[in-house]
């Protein structure tokens, strides 16, 4: 990682916070979230530790240009925070006792020691903190008067994560059950020694975010959403002198609900996805650089901001089938979107996002509808590229953001999206010789086979009211390989040698030879089944010809009339 100002290092936490050190929460990162679940399980590692150290995971700081012990905090601050309330919690201890004259002359002096290696210093005669952790601007008012009084914050009036940060201290410090000064100071000592971090140093807020999208890439999930948030948020306010704080609020509001409706897994593919309905396309790697290229201003910010609120709802919607969003009017796209889930497909929704408040109800549930067919030729059957679909889909998301397009049939009709169409001759040929493991896939084929199912018999079941019958049984019998002429390893997942059945009738099957099936299959009510039924025997050279029936059957099922 050449964009790191230095290799990452490990420090225990007493380390981090030591030589003179200062962290900023950047004042528009996101606010102190964590809560019993979290404490408990940070309890539960300090009672198991023994004498190894406990890993704490990654913290990515930015150097002060200025000041070299001068840090903000692009992630972890959860972790220093809480950590610090732990701190907290051990000093209040300790100032009890002082309180109480015990051991007063020599708990004073580890009181200021823990204070001055933990958690800052209190300027003499005002006993102002001068604190080594500074938090973001909703926070940092109460955090500081934690630091000072060492004692809960009074309940009243208090904001969520102020009373978070509150119920924490409160929390430690009814763990904390040692009764002496010396105790606390090697408790806090032992701990504070054995949280153990990586610590990562960035020049840059793009240079977080290639570490962000490294380590994300190696499972390690950091808070991308932060990053991208504090950004936007700083452009909103460079060079204001003042700023005002109501707008502010406005805004973390909105950006909290954006965050509560998609959770910090989707929130990057969403931004990336709208990001690419208005500008040329950019991969996740090269988000925040596109992001920072294109909103340089306080006003294009705030628009940003104004978007990501407004599309938030639907791209949601867009993963789920059930929303309200596809009630009344837009029932008729819900079978389309059932697909795309189940499928794993989103590249459809970089054109249904910009879409849905573009088209009519109408005309947005017939781009679904091309949009499904091309998925079901191009991706599902064929595995094409999604790298040349994706450069296309952006180029028209782009005409339908300024309204160029506006009708679905302005999107089939253009020449880029015809020449991704597979036609019928090569979807067919692919087909004809098309495998899915069923083990894996038993879900996907139920849904293949019925889509041809309901085009047969003129019908709409859902893939639920089918079991999936292998003709050559799954768990082949030695009748089976007796009897079977060609291979049958090979076949069995071919998708000719599947049909659909009640469940009743796929039990009466089992592993019967194909004689005996063939009477549930001519009295089953699935058209696959009865025109399998008509066959004379079950070979590899039968299997080849029904796959090429049902090859013709799916072309007719998934087809866009160009005519």
């Amino acid at each position: 990682m050449s964009f790191l100002t230095m290799e990452p290092s490990n420090q225990t936490f007493k380390n981090l916070m030591g030589n003179g050190v200062q962290y900023h929460v950047p004042r528009f990162q996101r606010d102190y979230s964590w809560d019993q679940e979290q404490w408990e399980d940070l309890w539960e590692d300090i009672e198991n530790l023994n004498e190894e150290e406990h890993y704490m995971g990654y913290i990515v700081l930015q150097r002060n240009k200025e000041n070299k012990n001068n840090f903000s905090v692009i992630d972890g601050q959860q972790r220093l925070i809480t950590l610090s309330l732990l701190v907290l919690s051990a000093m209040n201890k300790i100032q009890g006792l002082i309180d109480s004259n015990t051991d007063a002359d020599d708990n004073t002096i580890r009181l200021d020691d823990m204070r001055r290696d933990f958690i800052g210093k209190l300027t003499p005669g005002i006993l102002i903190p001068y604190n080594k952790l500074i938090l973001n601007r909703n926070n940092n008012t109460k955090f500081k008067t934690l630091t000072e009084e060492l004692k809960p914050l009074i309940s009243r009036n208090l904001t969520k994560t102020d009373k978070l940060m509150s119920e924490c201290f409160t929390f430690f410090n009814k763990k904390i059950t040692q009764n002496s000064g010396i105790e606390i100071v090697n408790f806090i000592e032992k701990i504070t020694d054995s949280m153990l971090f990586t610590k990562i140093i960035v020049d840059n807020n793009l240079n977080a975010y290639k570490v962000f999208e490294t380590l994300n890439a190696r499972g390690v999930q950091l808070s991308t959403p932060d990053l991208l948030k504090n950004y936007l948020f700083s452009q909103v306010v460079k060079g204001k002198k003042t700023i005002d704080n109501d707008k502010l609020d406005y805004m973390d509001e909105k950006w909290s609900a954006i965050i509560s409706e998609l959770g910090e897994e989707n929130f990057t593919d969403f931004v990336r996805y709208y990001h690419n309905t208005n500008y040329p396309l950019v991969t996740k790697k090269k988000l925040f650089t596109s992001v920072r290229n294109k909103i340089q201003e306080a006003q294009e910010a705030q628009n940003y901001l104004k978007n990501l609120s407004k599309y938030t709802p639907i791209y949601a919607a867009l993963n789920n089938p059930e929303d309200e969003l596809w009630n009344k009017d837009y029932l008729s796209v819900k079978p389309y979107l059932k697909a795309f889930k189940l499928f794993n497909i989103k590249q459809p929704f970089l054109l249904l996002l910009t879409a849905y408040d573009k088209f009519t109800s109408d005309e947005f549930i017939k781009l679904a509808q091309y949009l499904y067919i091309l998925s079901i030729r191009y991706s599902v059957i064929a595995h094409y590229s999604p790298n040349k679909l994706d450069k296309v889909y952006n180029a028209l998301a782009i005409e339908i953001s300024t309204s160029k397009f506006n009708r679905a049939s302005h999107i089939k009709n253009q020449p880029e999206f015809k020449a991704l169409y597979p036609s019928d001759e090569s979807f067919q040929t692919i087909f004809k010789y098309h495998t899915m493991p069923s083990r894996q896939s038993n879900k996907k084929i139920r849904f293949l086979l019925t889509e041809i199912e309901n085009k047969l018999a003129n019908t709409s079941l859902d893939y639920a009211n089918w079991t999936l019958e292998h003709i050559i049984p799954y768990n082949i019998t030695e009748e089976w390989v007796n009897y079977y002429q060609g291979q049958y390893i090979q076949e069995i997942d071919r998708l000719g040698n599947m049909t659909l059945l009640t469940k009743k009738e796929n039990g009466d099957c089992g592993t019967q030879l194909f004689d005996k099936k063939q009477v549930i299959y001519q009295s089953s009510n699935s058209e696959i089944s009865k025109k399998i039924s008509e066959y004379a025997e079950w070979d590899s050279e039968t299997l080849e010809h029904h796959q090429d029936w049902l090859a013709q059957q799916a072309t007719n099922t998934w087809r866009i009339n160009y005519e």
